[in-house]
C-alpha cells in the first residue's frame, strides 16, 4: 500500500512552544462546550468485527459485507450516508468500487474531512485479513462518527471511508488510491472541492509499537495542529520529530490545493505479511490516535474559521 519515499530528522525547539501557544489558542475556542471522548473499547470491537470478515480486496464479496457492516454502524450514530460508486480499470481489469461518505452537520457547509481506507491487499499466497492495514482506519472513523455526533462541530464532519487504495499489483503509476483519485475528480467535475476546507487521514494507526512520524506531504499548519496536541496531551512520545515522505490517499488532495494530513505508522513489521492479524494492533494505540485528533479538533476548526471569514 502507500510508499515511504525519505526520512529525516526535524528538531521541535522553539517552534514547540509556538505550537503550544497555538493550540491553547484552539481550545479556548471550543471550551463552552463539553470535548468529545473517545472510546478505544468500541473502535476494538469494530475493528475486530471488520478482520472477522477475512481478506478484504476492492470488489471483493467480502468488502461488500464490510460495507454493509460501516453502514449500519454509521446509521446508528445519526449521520447521514452516501456511496460513490464507480468502476475503475486496474492492472486485472474493471473492479467495482465505492467510497462511503458520512455526514455530521456544522455550524457552517464548509467540510473537514476525516478519511480511511477500508479496502485490504489482494494476497493469493497468503490470508491477509489487514488488521492494521485497512481495519484500523475504518475502526477509527466509526468511533469517531459516534465521539462526534452530539458535538457542536465548527464546520460539517465528513467521514470518508475510501475503497481501492492499495495496489492490485504494484505501487506503480495509477496501480493505487482509486478511490482518493475517483472522489477529487468528481469533487472538481461537481465543484462541490471548493467547500473542502481541509483532510485528515488515518491510516495503519492501531501498531502495537505505536510511533507516528512527520510527512513532508503533508500541509505544516496541519501537522503543527496535531504534533502540538499530541505534546499538549503528554503523548509526544508517540507523534515523534522525526519527519519521513509517504505517497498515500492524502496526495491526490494535496495536488487538488486541499489542505491534508497523513497519520500513519508505517514501520510495522507485519506491513503486508499474513502477521497483520489481532495479535499485532492495540487498542491502547487507537485511544492515543483518537485523543490527539480530538484535542487538535479545536485548532483546526479555528484556523479554517478565520481563514473562511478572511
Amino acid at each position: 500500500m502507500k510508499l515511504q519515499i525519505a526520512d529525516c530528522r526535524l528538531q521541535i525547539g522553539v517552534r514547540g512552544v509556538g505550537c503550544l501557544v497555538l493550540f491553547a489558542a484552539g481550545v479556548a475556542v471550543a471550551a463552552q462546550t463539553p470535548a468529545p471522548k473517545f472510546d478505544s473499547s468500541r473502535a476494538w470491537e469494530h475493528l475486530r468485527q471488520l478482520v472477522a470478515f477475512g481478506p478484504r480486496p476492492a470488489g471483493s464479496p467480502a468488502l461488500d459485507q464490510t460495507r454493509n457492516y460501516i453502514k449500519a454502524q454509521l446509521a446508528s450514530s445519526g449521520a447521514s450516508i452516501a456511496e460513490q460508486a464507480w468502476d475503475d480499470q486496474t492492472p486485472l481489469g474493471k473492479v467495482h468500487m465505492v467510497n462511503l461518505m458520512a455526514t455530521l452537520p456544522g455550524q457552517k457547509s464548509d467540510r473537514l474531512v476525516f478519511a480511511g481506507h477500508y479496502d485490504t491487499k489482494l494476497f493469493r499466497e497468503f490470508r491477509f485479513v489487514g488488521a492494521n492495514d485497512g481495519a484500523s482506519s475504518a475502526a477509527f472513523l466509526l468511533e469517531l462518527a459516534r465521539a462526534l455526533k452530539g458535538r457542536r462541530n465548527a464546520l460539517t464532519i465528513e467521514l470518508l471511508f475510501l475503497d481501492g487504495e492499495e495496489a492490485v499489483i504494484d505501487w506503480a503509476g495509477t496501480d493505487h488510491t482509486y478511490g482518493s483519485r475517483h472522489y477529487v475528480e468528481a469533487a472538481r467535475r461537481d465543484a462541490s472541492l471548493a467547500s473542502l476546507k481541509a483532510l485528515v487521514l488515518v491510516d495503519m494507526i492501531a501498531d502495537r509499537d505505536l510511533r507516528i512520524k512527520r510527512d513532508l506531504n503533508s500541509t505544516p499548519w496541519l501537522t503543527e495542529a496535531v504534533w502540538s496536541a499530541a505534546l499538549h496531551e503528554k503523548l509526544d512520545a508517540y507523534f515523534v520529530t522525526s519527519a519521513t515522505q509517504i505517497e498515500d490517499d492524502h496526495l491526490p488532495f494535496v495536488q487538488a490545493g486541499v489542505p491534508s494530513l497523513d497519520i500513519i505508522d508505517l514501520e510495522y513489521p507485519p506491513w503486508h505479511t499474513a502477521d497483520d492479524n489481532l495479535d499485532a494492533v492495540s487498542a491502547r494505540s487507537l485511544q492515543i490516535v483518537g485523543d490527539v485528533v480530538l484535542a487538535a479538533l479545536p485548532q483546526i476548526e479555528a484556523r479554517l474559521t478565520r481563514s473562511a471569514s478572511r
